[in-house]
């Protein structure tokens, strides 16, 4: 009897133990978003830190997203006011079905105003006229997609035309697309062009008209409708039959900026977009699990260290940091403090001017180190102590090379 107890206690022990295992697992899946999508990527835009994937290195069909390519090319290559003329291929080489800007042959623009039509109204005329701007053909242009690929760190890329028209050859991943936006998001230009909502072509040679009006596909950053998300900032849309609906998106809050990129989503049951709906979750999950931590600010002290050969005065010297530091962390993680590593110049000695690189520190946090410079926070003078030994030795040699050929010459008379 005392046995069939002692076995009945230890299997409520154990079915107890079960379901609080059971219940901190499922608190952990809870946190992690639900993504309908076949492929999706979460990355922190400032460290490249992949927050969450989904099959990230599945070769998918870009569409649209391949303007955010054709945008950073055409800005690094391009001055914004130079004029680009429509040509007979950028107007008839396009299918239908695919959008357009109405753009007439023999029509000249400005690059910055086909640029807007590019990545506001997502027309397919205007990137065959910036490629050909740019490099004189689709097909060289697509070269030049390629080899920038390469350069940002793309392993999974193949471009064949400026606009993302269906084609076999025509590929990438998200976390390839990732890369590519993380890389444009440094251009002021493009962050502008990508946060616009709204844009009207004036009239030109070839169009008398004002009534060529754009609107953003990126539901995300408009006001008023089921898909708008206070945070977003950006980026673009795409869809084809073969690529489903795709997007690349960025947002902002409390300074921590993140990159999303959707590949193939359809729709949930209720008709809603899953482009959107997986991206908003995917947001939501990095907000609320990682946040930006300041570790010390511009100017800054990390470390006081004597200097050699300087004056009693300026001896002891404030290494500070040249820039502001911040981290990402997770939420969880806040209250964790965290040490830099400082590493000083060799044989630092006087003197030293204020401002001057004397080391680096650095601070490591979710696997990432972040380093800046250190600086002089002060003026490190050379020591006069030594000069007046040095002057004070000349001296005292000076006497004995007199004296001594002074007694070498009353030596001589004496003889």
């Amino acid at each position: 009897m005392k046995c069939l107890k002692k076995i009945c206690v230890c299997m409520l022990i154990l079915l107890s133990l079960n379901f609080i295992l059971i219940y901190f697992v499922n608190a952990d899946d809870e946190s992690i978003p639900n993504i309908s999508s076949p492929s999706a990527i979460l990355m922190d835009l400032k460290t490249g830190k992949i927050l969450y994937e989904k099959n990230i290195d599945e070769k998918m069909y870009p569409a649209s997203l391949t303007k955010v390519m054709t945008a950073i090319i055409t800005l690094e290559n391009c001055d914004l006011n130079e004029i680009a003329t429509v040509s007979y291929n950028a107007v008839m080489s396009i299918s239908t079905g695919y959008v357009t800007a109405n753009l007439k042959v023999g029509e000249e623009l400005t690059v910055e105003q086909l640029l807007y039509v590019l990545m506001v109204g997502s027309s397919n005329d205007a990137a065959i006229v910036l490629a050909e701007h740019v490099s004189g053909s689709v097909e060289e242009f697509a070269k030049v997609m390629n080899e920038k690929a390469k350069e940002i760190g793309c392993t999974s890329t193949n471009f064949v035309n400026p606009n993302g028209a269906h084609d076999e050859n025509h590929y990438s991943t998200a976390r390839d697309l990732a890369l590519i936006t993380k890389y444009a998001m440094q251009n002021d230009t493009f962050r502008t062009l990508i946060s616009t909502t709204s844009y009207k072509l004036p009239k030109t040679n070839k169009y008398d008209k004002e009534d060529r009006l754009f609107s953003t596909t990126n539901a995300l950053i408009t006001k008023n409708n089921t898909y708008y998300y206070k945070y977003a900032t950006g980026v673009k849309t795409g869809f084809t039959t073969p690529a489903k609906n795709c997007l690349i998106a960025s947002a902002n809050n409390e300074n921590l900026e993140l990159i999303t990129v959707v590949l193939g989503a359809g729709q949930n049951d209720k008709g809603l977009s899953n482009r959107y709906l997986d991206t908003i979750n995917l947001f939501e999950y990095g907000f609320n699990n990682y946040s930006l931590k300041e570790i010390i600010q511009a100017g800054g002290i990390v470390q006081t260290t004597n200097i050699r050969n300087a004056s009693r005065d300026t001896r002891k010297l404030d290494a500070v940091v040249a820039k502001d530091i911040s981290v990402l962390i997770k939420t969880s993680d806040k209250d964790t403090t965290l040490l830099p590593e400082v590493h000083l110049k060799e044989n630092l000695k006087a003197p030293i001017k204020k401002g001057d690189v004397i080391g680096s520190v650095t601070y490591t946090s979710q696997g990432i180190e972040y380093t800046e410079d250190l600086i002089a926070n002060s003026d490190v003078k050379k020591s006069k102590t030594l000069i007046f030994v040095l002057i004070a030795l000349i001296i005292v040699v000076f006497i004995y090379l007199y004296l001594k050929s002074k007694d070498k010459t009353r030596n001589k008379i004496k003889y």
